[in-house]
């Protein structure tokens, strides 16, 4: 009897216990399920959103448990099937699915696939194809190249849409350079179609990367993929708006708190999140507004809700609510991306990311819980306290990242294909790869280039941040390009001014003059080293070539016939000093909008407004030579050299384009101009009316290539203190600078 009771004890345990674990083992919450083998932007499974550096107040989490109605309408079996028959190289990773050998002979080469006759192409693909064409990487040599780039049209790949490519399969795999998509790079915006809108694109990708906007965490493949954002067809292709925030937007706060305005899904895959955000709208600081009005048969489908929210929607101004809130509801659509994240990021409105599983764009690189709270589409109830609750000095800090990163990687089609690249050059060359830092902070990844240098000091940009200053002495080079015929020539007096300053380590002079170099006993002695190199081909663009010769961050550039003394040259390097980044310098110019002719104008004229310090006698960072050699087109360079002219505002272009200043203008030196009027080796230039109208086209030139005007105004001099006060003499550090 005992035995039976016991039997009966163990197997009521027994049951018990497959009841407990099919109850209670098998659902495991979906922060586990879905968990990435990493952490994206920086979430935790146990805290979905949000997360900055300083604690906010914790979350009572209710359900974490995957519902019916939040999961989409196909199961997790169904949608593995879809994703394994696409993505068969799920496991793929630079060391397993691409090819080093090639980026290590050629460095970081692109090469773009002839387009086929008869295949047709979107705008925005050609786009796309023009800017790899133009950039830095590309070659026309496959041979060449390291990563490989499809004519055929890839964007759309929704079949229900007009961009449609058909039989993309067959037409891929006849590629003769497919090799399985080995080291191929394939750029998408849309995949599925109605009503799952799945992440098919109709084809088999091989061992290809995905650039892909509305990328889940299930799908993408770290570092391998790279998450796009995904923009209109309407997006600028160059250039871009700048941000919207205002300078001393103190306190950061505006008219609304949180706002949203877009479609109402009645039915089918996205319907749950946005169907729900009537909930919080409270018609005050909280304004979510959506509409039933979209597709032909949207009254077949519409609920007692419909006409109330298509009225409300109706009353309220789009552009008005972007610019007047503080934060941006940013929900899942029909995919999990949304014209709203690149809406908010310009308007300085800080995104809430409300799209459960989406890889935010560039993920790899950016930290973006510095620019936008992520939140969980459970959890849609907490939002309005949850932005309450943050301080308003991070709002501020939230608000100001948005616009740089806006600004920095998102503002074209141009810096989205650009980024996307040096992404991957970073992981082909990884000794050479950018840190966090540069690509989270000004000027971002696109300007800090690798293969200059790996360490953060040896750029200008972060000086203030590392706590460094700048190596204390600067090389001075003299662009020389008439024959040295007589002792009294002023490079030869300008050379013995700049020699004499205590902060001048060394001299070079660039002979880019068609006649043989002078004798070495023909320059004059000095104190500090003088070197003479021959200019490479005698063209203007090598006066800004990254010599090995200069050691120093402080580069002084001069034209021959520049007259400074060496009191003005000591003020304009201490003046660079707390000003490494940017342009310093004598000689101002400026630019401005012609209406009449609808093109930017050149100007000389003396006024107190400038934009340009011309490099005949300016101060900057050595790093420039670098980006002006290795970052600018070879046809803005070659129209340099082909003009002889222009080469200082174009450098003027990129120092502005980089740090969205303007340079510096030290001490009012009238005779500049009037010294080099009379000098003979340049009357004729100056007096020449081609040379100016030749600086009105270079203008026009540099702001199509830049997509904008780069350009900014600027009223501010800096002289020496006590500057022409009425003191002793004895009293002023740069006593001769008055008697000019």
């Amino acid at each position: 009897m005992q035995a039976k009771k016991r039997y009966l004890i163990l197997l009521s345990a027994g049951a018990c216990l497959v009841l407990l674990f099919y109850f209670g083992g098998v659902q495991l919450p979906a922060s586990d399920r879905n968990r990435h083998d990493r952490s994206h932007n920086g979430n935790r499974p146990d805290q979905p959103w949000p997360h900055f550096s300083d604690p906010l107040q914790q979350f009572l989490l209710w359900d974490q448990t995957d519902t019916e109605e939040y999961n989409i309408h196909i199961s997790p079996r169904q949608k593995r099937d879809v994703n394994t028959s696409v993505y068969k190289g799920k496991r793929c990773r630079m060391d397993s699915c691409f090819d080093f050998s090639a980026c290590k002979k050629n460095a970081f080469k692109v090469y773009v696939y002839p387009q086929q006759k008869g295949e047709k192409i979107s705008e925005s693909y050609q786009n796309i194809l023009s800017i790899v064409e133009g950039s830095r990487f590309y070659t026309t040599d496959p041979g060449q190249a390291c990563l490989f780039i499809l004519s055929l049209d890839t964007l759309d790949r929704d079949s229900l849409s007009p961009q449609y490519v058909h039989n993309l399969k067959t037409k891929v795999q006849n590629l003769h350079l497919w090799n399985n998509g080995r080291n191929h790079l394939i750029f998408n915006l849309y995949s599925g179609t109605w009503p799952d809108y799945t992440e098919d694109l109709g084809f088999d990708i091989g061992q290809a990367m995905l650039a892909k906007a509305s990328i889940s965490t299930e799908i993408f493949r770290p570092n391998f993929d790279v998450s796009i954002p995904l923009f209109s067809k309407e997006h600028p292709r160059t250039g871009g708006d700048r941000g919207y925030l205002k300078y001393n937007s103190i306190p950061p706060f505006r008219k609304y708190m949180l706002v949203f305005k877009g479609k109402r899904y009645l039915t089918g895959i996205g319907s749950d999140t946005r169907n729900a955000l009537y909930h919080v709208h409270n018609q005050e600081d909280v304004v979510l507004l959506t509409t039933c009005k979209h597709g032909k048969d949207w009254q077949k489908h519409k609920d007692a809700r419909c006409e109330k929210d298509n009225a409300e929607y109706d009353k309220y101004d789009y552009r008005e609510m972007l610019h007047n809130s503080t934060f941006c509801l940013v929900p899942r659509g029909r995919r999990l991306g949304s014209f709203r994240f690149l809406e908010a990021l310009q308007a300085a409105c800080v995104p809430v990311m409300l799209s459960n599983g989406w890889e935010l764009p560039f993920s790899e690189i950016i930290n973006w819980n510095t620019a936008a709270v992520i939140g969980d589409e459970r959890l849609l109830l907490q939002i309005p306290s949850t932005v309450r609750s943050i301080h308003q000095d991070k709002i501020l800090a939230l608000r100001q990242q948005t616009q740089f990163l806006w600004e920095a990687y998102f503002s074209s089609v141009e810096k989205i294909v650009l980024t996307t690249l040096e992404i991957i050059q970073d992981r082909v060359l990884q000794q050479e790869s950018r840190s966090t830092l540069m690509w989270n902070s000004h000027p971002g990844g696109l300007f800090a280039l690798p293969q200059y240098s790996a360490h953060l000091g040896d750029f200008p940009f972060y000086y203030a941040t590392l706590g460094i200053k700048p190596y204390p002495k600067f090389t001075a080079v003299i662009h020389a390009v008439t024959p040295l015929v007589s002792q009294s020539q002023p490079i030869l007096k300008l050379l013995v001014a700049v020699a004499k300053s205590q902060y001048c380590a060394q001299i070079i002079v660039l002979w880019n003059c068609d006649k043989p170099l002078p004798a070495k006993h023909r320059w004059p002695a000095t104190s500090v080293p003088v070197i003479v190199i021959e200019g490479e081909n005698k063209v203007m663009s090598s006066r800004f070539l990254p010599y090995e010769t200069i050691v120093t961050d402080a580069v002084l550039s001069l034209d021959e016939d520049t007259v400074l003394s060496t009191t003005e040259v000591d003020f304009a390097f201490t003046v660079w000093q707390s000003f490494p980044e940017r342009l310093v310098g004598y000689p101002a110019r400026s630019h401005f909008w012609d209406s009449n002719k609808e093109r930017w104008g050149y100007t000389s004229k003396w006024t107190n407004d400038y934009s340009m310090v011309l490099t005949g006698a300016a101060i900057y960072h050595r790093y420039y030579h670098f980006l002006y050699t290795n970052f600018l087109p070879a046809s803005l360079r070659g129209m340099v050299d082909q003009l002889a002219n222009c080469e200082d505002i174009l450098m003027n272009f990129l120092v502005s384009a980089v740090t969205k200043l303007p340079p510096i203008k030290v001490t009012q030196k009238k005779q500049y101009k009037e010294t080099m009027m009379g000098q003979s080796s340049r009357a004729s230039r100056w007096a020449d009316p081609d040379h100016f109208a030749q600086r009105q086209t270079c203008m026009n030139k540099f702001a199509s290539w830049f997509g904008g005007m780069p350009l900014v105004h600027s009223q501010m001099r800096l002289d020496p203190v006590l500057f022409k006060d009425q003191v002793s003499i004895l009293r002023k550090k740069y006593r001769d600078i008055e008697r000019l």
